[in-house]
C-alpha cells in the first residue's frame, strides 16, 4: 500500500490512557464532526476482531475491519472507497509521562489510486484538519479531570 496521509500530533495523556480514549470509536463523533454515527461489532473499545461502520454526514456509510491490533501502540483497520482498498494505521507513542504522539497514517492501493486516491486524500485531509484540534482540545479536559479528581 501506498502513503497518501500521515498525520502527527501531541495529546496531554500517558499513552495508555490516550489509545484507551482513541478505542472508544463510538464516541468519534464528539470530535470528528464528519462521522454522524459508528457502529461497531462487537460494541464498545475496538478489539483484534472489530468489524464496523461510520455514517458519514455526507450520507455515505463505510466499513472497516481491524487487520492489526497491538495495544497500547497502535491498531489497523481496513476499508474499501470506490475500487480502493484503504488502511488506516492509528499509532500511539509515549513522548513523556503524560504526553503522547499520535500518529495517523492512511495507505491505498488499487485501481485509480494516482487519481482517486489523491481526491480521496484531500478530502480526507480537510477533514482531519477540523478533527485533530477537537480531539486535541478533548484530551486536554480529559487531562485536566485526572488531574482535579
Amino acid at each position: 500500500m501506498r502513503t497518501l496521509i500521515k498525520r502527527e500530533f501531541i495529546v496531554s495523556a500517558p499513552v495508555e490512557a490516550a489509545f484507551d480514549h482513541l478505542a472508544q470509536v463510538e464516541r468519534w463523533p464528539s470530535w470528528a464532526k464528519h462521522i454522524r454515527r459508528v457502529e461497531l461489532n462487537p460494541p464498545g473499545r475496538v478489539t483484534a476482531v472489530t468489524q464496523g461502520t461510520l455514517h458519514l454526514t455526507n450520507g455515505i456509510k463505510t466499513q472497516f475491519q481491524m487487520t492489526h491490533f497491538d495495544p497500547p501502540r497502535s491498531w489497523e483497520w481496513e476499508g474499501k472507497f470506490l475500487w480502493l482498498t484503504v488502511g488506516y494505521d492509528h499509532r500511539f507513542t509515549a513522548v513523556a509521562d503524560s504526553q503522547t504522539r499520535i500518529s495517523f497514517i492512511v495507505k491505498g492501493e488499487g485501481l485509480g489510486l494516482s487519481s482517486i486516491g489523491r481526491l480521496f486524500a484531500a478530502a480526507y485531509n480537510a477533514n482531519l484538519n477540523r478533527a485533530i484540534p477537537n480531539l486535541i482540545a478533548e484530551y486536554g479536559v480529559l487531562a485536566s479531570t485526572r488531574s482535579n479528581p
